[in-house]
Formats: C-alpha cells, structure tokens, sequence
C-alpha cells in the first residue's frame, strides 16, 4: 500500500519504550499464538487478559526501539488514519458521529482497562478503554509461525479488523453479543463469538474497499497479502497446527474460508447492510 508522505493519525500512544508491569496473559481478537487452544479462542478479551497474572512488580526501564519497528509504527499511524477517515464519513451518512479509538503501540507486556496483556495475545480491542492494543512483534509470528505472507497490507487488515470491533462496540453489538453469550451454553456461545469475529472481518473489507476507491492507494499484491493473513487466523488453520486437529464447538473466530469470504464480501460491496454474519454463517 502506498502509504510514505501521507497523513498520521493523532490517536497513537506510544508505550513501546516502556516495560509494563502487573502482566496478566491476554486476548487478542485477531489470534493469540502462545496460549492453549480453549484459552486464545475466547470471543471476549476480558476474560482472557484476565486469565492469568504473571508479574505484580511494575517496571519502567526504557527499551530501546529499531529502525524497522519505528517505520512500522509510522506505517501503523498511516492506516489508523485511512481507518478514521472513512469510518467518520461513513458515520456522518448514517447521522451519527464517529469516536475515533486510540491505537497503543507495545512491547512485551500492556496495562489496560479490560487488565494487563503482552505480546502473546496478539492484537486486540479492549471496550473498556475504547482502544486497540497492537505489539509490532506479532505480525513477524503471523508470518513465520502460521504461514502468512507477510506483506504491508497483511498489517492493514489486522488493524482494521480491530477498528472494526471498536465499530462494533459504538453500534451496540458486542455488548448485546457478550450480554447474550451469558444466558447460553459454550458451544451456542462460541458462534455468536464467531459470527462477531466475521462480521469485523467484513467491516475490515468494507475500509478497504472505501479507502482504495477513495485514495487509490492500494497496489498489486495487497489483497492476497489480506487474505492471506485472514487464512493464517482461521480457526481450523490454528487448532490443526497447535492440536494436530481441528474441534468445529470450540471455534470463536471462524474458518479460515469464512474469515476470507466475509472480509472479500465486504471489500467487494462496501455495503454495510450485506454484513450480518449473525444471520447467516455460511460461505
């Protein structure tokens, strides 16, 4: 994606210089490489952050950034920015007003207002705080441990995937999903926490899909950079690789083809109403 000279945004907190403390392991919305299977498939972040406490002593010795992980993190402020502008012109269509989330750049370990986190969640969306958690680090695991082609739009996808539950979060849908989720069983749970993963993954499509015809930014490549990252997350991809194979009840995220086609449904129609993964899960 060409993203070099163009506008960042102004809602990058930037904690990478500084060691968290009070570490519990978290949740990440995308995909959480370290942990066991029923643990990192959690829909909700907040049970997850919170599910394991790890390191009660603060710390707040700087570390050192590199060169590469700082362009990245240019890069990261280019495409929350391209987020922000057409989620805030979509809102206005609809007569209603955007809240932009901050997005907080890490490494190693977080604290946030859903508890603490690190780098072994991958990114993710706390709807305590209303903003995205991101440590740089996972997308080289993205590429190197579950098979990714890397890639800059790969990134893109991820963070907007993540804005697209903070979309979620200002419709009233995941609070209606996680208050819904407690009245049912874990198995009716877990689809409603799938048909919540996809319908991000199709918001994604739609910012992508508004962002290219808008800015003509996008190069030859960048799609099946985003597909390929939606295919190295699915559900079935990770639990064959971590549990050599693969338990349909437990999934929260969705199969790798319906990570695909949802994300190309939205990319392809940039119609919002086209998106309600909780009417029908098929692909």
């Amino acid at each position: 994606m060409k993203w070099l000279g163009r506008r960042e945004s102004d809602n990058v907190e930037d904690r990478r210089k500084m060691s968290g403390g009070k570490l519990a392991l978290g949740g990440g919305i995308i995909g959480i490489i370290f942990l066991v299977i029923q643990t990192y498939m959690s829909g909700d972040p907040t049970q997850l952050i919170n599910a394991v406490t790890q390191n009660n002593s603060p710390n707040n010795s700087e570390q050192p950034t590199t060169a590469a992980d700082d362009e990245m993190a240019k890069y990261v402020s280019v495409v929350l920015a391209d987020n922000e502008d057409v989620w805030n012109t979509i809102f206005t269509d609809m007569n209603s007003q955007y809240e932009e989330p901050k997005l907080v750049l890490f490494r190693g370990s977080v604290e946030t207002a859903c508890g603490g986190a690190n780098s072994a969640s991958g990114p993710f969306y706390c709807p305590a705080d209303k903003k995205v958690y991101m440590d740089l680090g996972f997308f080289e695991e993205l590429k190197n441990r579950f098979g990714a082609k890397g890639g800059d739009f790969a990134v893109a996808y991820v963070i907007a995937h993540e804005v697209g539950h903070h979309v979620q979060n200002l419709m009233g849908t995941s609070g209606k999903v996680h208050e819904r989720k407690s009245e049912l069983s874990e198995k009716e749970g877990n689809k409603l926490s799938v048909a919540l993963e996809l319908q991000a993954d199709f918001y994604a499509g739609v910012w992508a899909h508004y962002n290219q015809k808008n800015k003509n930014v996008m190069e030859e490549g960048d799609i099946e950079e985003a597909l390929s990252a939606a295919n190295a997350v699915g559900d079935d991809h990770i639990q064959k690789q971590a549990q050599g194979h693969i338990t349909p009840d437990a999934f929260t995220h969705g199969t790798s083809e319906q990570r695909m086609y949802w994300f190309m449904l939205g990319y392809k129609s940039g119609d919002l109403s086209k998106g309600n993964t909780f009417k029908e899960l098929k692909y």
